[in-house]
């Protein structure tokens, strides 16, 4: 075997994510909604793509993920498919777009795999949605399950702060989990809960979790990326690390072009033809 293919980029599917759990090798997603930022997150090897309907917030400015579309999750998901080679690309599917019958669920679930190209879509919700993510697997549609704080239930919840600290929510999270894991759906996101009980969550069931503010011992970990990258200034909550504040290298590199044009500066000779 040459070299060339010793080191060749795996490809992920959703059996390389169930298989990374049984042997104890860490997750890593992240958002992408656009060509660019999907080719170098493929360039360097992560394992997952979610195409968020996060999207909502930090690209189209809404103050919640409601007002996205199925429309909206395919166009940001086609961009993002156009750059990937190896990464398993996961659609988020919108607020009613999946909650209402079985058969609306199949229509636009089916969409985002046929028209996308996508290797799973991600709902929200407990074992109230078990009955549409059996179907959808039985078809052939992978899903990824999206347990505790759910964003597209915030009118529901009233507020952003931690889920399922109570005995009785932390109880239904764990039964929600399993229906979930029986149903057929092949990861779990679980989103700002107390990371004892994500650990519990984790060793009951056997499908990988995805911790978002979940703590350390989930099979993998996703942020948003422009929270990680320093993009999105006014939100730091606790289980975001940034890797880069490019929101102010942004700023001084905009700076730096309005001085240089104003100045005459830009565009020089070698930089005209």
């Amino acid at each position: 075997m040459s070299t060339a293919q010793k080191t060749a980029p795996r490809v992920v599917t959703t059996r390389t994510v169930v298989t990374m759990k049984r042997a104890g090798e860490k997750i890593a997603m992240l958002t992408a909604y656009d060509y660019l930022t999907a080719k170098y997150l493929d360039q360097v090897g992560i394992d997952i793509i979610l195409v968020g309907d996060s999207l909502g917030n930090v690209v189209q400015g809404h103050e919640t993920t409601l007002p996205v579309t199925v429309d909206d999750m395919i166009y940001h998901a086609k961009a993002v498919k156009r750059a990937v080679r190896n990464a398993l690309i996961v659609v988020d599917m919108p607020f009613m777009s999946y909650q209402n019958t079985v058969e609306e669920a199949v229509r636009n679930c089916g969409r985002v795999l046929k028209e996308v190209g996508a290797g799973a879509v991600k709902l929200e919700g407990g074992g109230y949605i078990a009955e549409v993510v059996r179907h959808l697997v039985k078809i052939g549609i992978p899903v990824m399950g999206h347990l505790g704080l759910t964003p597209q239930a915030i009118n529901r919840f009233g507020t952003y702060e931690v889920r399922a600290q109570g005995r009785r929510e932390a109880a239904q999270l764990m039964r929600d989990a399993k229906t979930l894991a029986a149903a057929g759906v092949f990861a779990i996101v679980l989103e700002k809960i107390p990371a004892a009980l994500a650990r519990r969550v984790t060793r009951a069931v056997s499908v990988p979790t995805i911790s978002i503010g979940a703590g350390p011992w989930c099979d993998g970990q996703v942020l948003v990326v422009h929270d990680m990258l320093g993009l999105t200034e006014e939100f730091k909550p606790r289980f975001v690390r940034r890797y880069a504040e490019m929101a102010e290298g942004m700023r001084v590199a905009f700076r730096r072009y309005i001085s240089d044009v104003k100045s005459n500066q830009f565009p020089t000779r070698k930089e005209s033809y």
